[in-house]
Formats: structure tokens, sequence, C-alpha cells
């Protein structure tokens, strides 16, 4: 029986230990950036260093993991997800562990920054996602969506626990804990139950030619369908999921990088600003969860062109003169929400226009663009301060921004049944 004549609760049965074990690993992937913040101050006080060169560091990560993404894809689909996400767990636990030996050489920093992004591409969206989308068809939103929330636990468990960490062994200490602690606990449970489908259908395949079995005997799920490369460069449905991906990551993650200083310009008071903002995350983590769901019993791209157009209203709402207290709280949960589903939007529809055959190298470029979106967002948020002394044109750059984000994506066709059988 192929996997995709499989009912939903057979995947289930099939699969929930995959999702368990890729969504751990995707959070790792977050725990050093969910973590920088914490060590800023530590590290100033003892190296006299910047703000300015501290936060460098996610940047130039970030800019690592855009330029290698479609690479990483490429290795997904030659050798499999496990084979390139476990020894990439281990890599990266070193890497992050080799920031306790920072000695203040800002050189030094920049350096191990730059290894780290090489290393922790390993284990970015592209394995978890390409491995769960693999066995999971009738309910692929749902499990991508528990697979995805990985990095959004991260980012609400990381900042106390690795204060924690840092009061009780000093800053040298807390960060070799959370590399060795939370990479330790990643591997084993990824060792015992992170596997790759299309692998072992690729080997199943192998026996059963050595077996001399004809094709028809072969197991259905060793044929993957899909799109060649050259035919996905060409396709107007995946450019144009591309182009809706870029804009609205670039928009909303300058939007959540300044949100907090958005809102004190407002009049809102730190301590509220702060909760408001908490508020976004747990929005965010409810969006992954309702949008899988939702993407599993509705038209996707009606779904994602929805989700992702209604992050402009957000925009608009925190507009000088439309803004208030009610309004503000409406506009950061429809933003935390939306924010928490681009990356689960964009591994279900590029699965449903492209196919698994090349999955990997394809949803590796669209990672890549996140990444590349998601590095400069922040960035253009400051120069739009910066140049006209408030955030208005960013908010209104957002309102139309994902508008026509959201529009791409319901112009796109219903997308061709790969998993179906013959």
């Amino acid at each position: 029986m192929g996997l995709s004549s499989l009912s939903a609760k057979q995947e289930w049965q099939a699969g929930w230990t995959l999702v368990i074990a890729a969504s751990l690993g995707f959070s790792f992937f977050s725990v050093m950036l969910a973590s920088t913040g914490l060590f800023m101050g530590p590290l100033g006080d003892e190296f006299g260093w910047s703000r300015t060169l501290l936060s460098s560091g996610p940047s130039i990560a970030t800019v690592m993991t855009a330029v290698l993404g479609p690479f990483l894809g490429m290795l997904i689909d030659r050798f499999g997800t496990r084979r390139v996400a476990l020894p990439g767990l281990v890599l990266t636990t070193a890497a992050i562990s080799s920031f306790s030996l920072l000695n203040g050489s800002q050189a030094q920093w920049v350096a191990l920054w730059v290894v780290f992004g090489i290393i922790s591409v390993s284990i970015k969206s592209t394995p978890w996602t390409t491995a769960v989308v693999g066995v999971f068809q009738k309910s692929r939103g749902l499990a991508l969506g528990l697979t995805l929330s990985g990095t959004a636990v991260a980012q609400s468990v990381v900042p106390p626990l690795g204060n924690f960490l840092i009061t009780e062994f000093g800053w040298r200490g807390g960060v070799v804990w959370l590399g060795m602690g939370w990479g330790g606990i990643t591997l084993l449970v990824c060792l015992l139950f992170f596997f790759d489908v299309r692998a072992r259908a690729s080997k199943q395949r192998k026996a059963d030619e050595r077996a001399g079995k004809a094709p028809a005997e072969a197991a259905p799920a060793a044929v993957l369908s899909g799109l060649a490369i050259p035919e996905a460069w060409r396709d107007s449905a995946l450019w144009r999921l591309a182009i809706a991906n870029f804009i609205v990551m670039l928009l909303t993650m300058g939007l959540a990088v300044h949100l907090f200083p958005i809102l004190t310009e407002a009049g809102v008071d730190r301590s509220t600003a702060a909760w408001l903002v908490g508020l976004s995350g747990i929005a965010g983590i409810i969006g992954k969860l309702v949008t899988g769901v939702l993407l599993d019993r509705f038209r996707p791209n009606w779904v994602g062109g929805i989700t992702l157009g209604a992050a402009s209203l957000a925009f608009a709402l925190l507009l000088d003169g439309i803004r208030s207290p009610t309004l503000i709280v409406i506009a950061l949960v429809i933003n935390g929400y939306a924010a928490g589903t681009k990356t689960h939007i964009t591994g279900f529809l590029t699965a449903g226009y492209a196919g698994m055959k090349n999955f990997g190298a394809i949803y590796g470029f669209m990672s890549s663009l996140m990444a590349l979106a998601a590095g400069m967002g922040p960035m253009l948020g400051g120069l739009v301060y910066d140049g006209f002394g408030d955030y208005r044109y960013l908010l209104i750059a957002g309102t139309l921004g994902c508008a026509l984000g959201g529009l791409l994506i319901l112009s796109m066709p219903a997308y061709p049944e790969w998993d179906k059988p013959e």
C-alpha cells in the first residue's frame, strides 16, 4: 500500500513519532537565535562590545543560511533527510558550545557566527519539512503545523531557561548547557524516531531491482512524482508563491523586530507593550495549528492567500489616526496568527505544486528567500525610521505589500495531485 492510499488516521499511526522528532529538531535551529539577546549584557560587560556588533551575529547566520539553502535541498534530494539532519545536529551542538571559547576578539565573534550559519543550515526547516510531507498527505497541513511549532516553542522556552542557566553557571556555562543539553536530547530523539520515507522507498526499489521484480511489482511509494528543476523554474505558480513569500516575510519581519518601539511610540507603556508582543507569539502557535487543519480541508491557496493577506490589516490598524487600544490588540493577534503561518503555508504549497521528486531543492530555494527577507526586513524598518522619523511608511508598505502577497497566492491555480495514485 502506497502512502497516498493511507487514511489520515493511518498517516498519524505511521508518522506521529516523526512529527515529534522533526518538531524538536527544528526547535534546536532556533535556540541560538532566541538566546542571543540574553548574552548581550554579559558579553558587553566583559568585552566592551557594542550592541551593533553583538546583534550582527544573527544577521550573519541568516545570510549564510539564505545562500546555502538551495544546496542543502539538493543534498537532501540525493542523500535523504536523515543523513543530512543527524550529522547537522552533532555539528550544530559543537558550534553553539564553541561560543563559550570567546576571548574578546571581534573577528572571532564574526567567525563563530559564520561557522554557525554554515553548519546550522543543515537543521533549518528544509529537512524536517521534507521528511514530514513525504509521509503525510491527508493530514499534511496539521503535521506541518506541529512540526514548525518547534521554533515557536523554543522562542518561548529559551529566554527563561537561558536566563536561569546564565545566572547559575555564567554566560560560558549557559551557552554550553543550551548547546549540549538541548542538542543532546534532540539528537537522541531523532536517532530513535526521525526517518526519511523517500530514502526507504529508494532502498526498497533497489532491493526490488536486485530481486528481479518487474516495475509493476515494486512498492508504489518508490516512485516520486513532481516537477524537474527546469520545469520548476518555468512554473508560474511557484514564482507567484516565491514572490508573495518574499514580500510578506520582508514586511512582517520588519514589523516583528520594530513592534516594541512602534507600540511605545504609540503611547503604550513598556510593560504592557512587552505583554502585547508576547500575545503575538501565542497567536503564532495557534496560527500554525489552525491553519494546518484548514489547509487539510479547504483549497490550500485560498487558505494561504487569505491568511497572509490578512496581515495587511494588522499594519493598517497600527497606523496613526486609526489605532486605538482595542484595535492594537486586534492588530497584534492578526499579525501573530499570520506570522506563524508563513513557513507552514510555503512548505505545504511547494509540495502541492512541485511534488516530491525534487522537493528538497525547490523548497530549499523558497526557504532561502524567506531567510533573505527575514534578514532584510529589520534593516528596512530601521532605514524607514531613520529616514522619516517614524514608522508610518513601513506600516503603509506593509498594508499594501501583504495585500499584494495574499492576492498572488489567491491567483494560483488548483495544484496537481502529485500524491494521488495512478
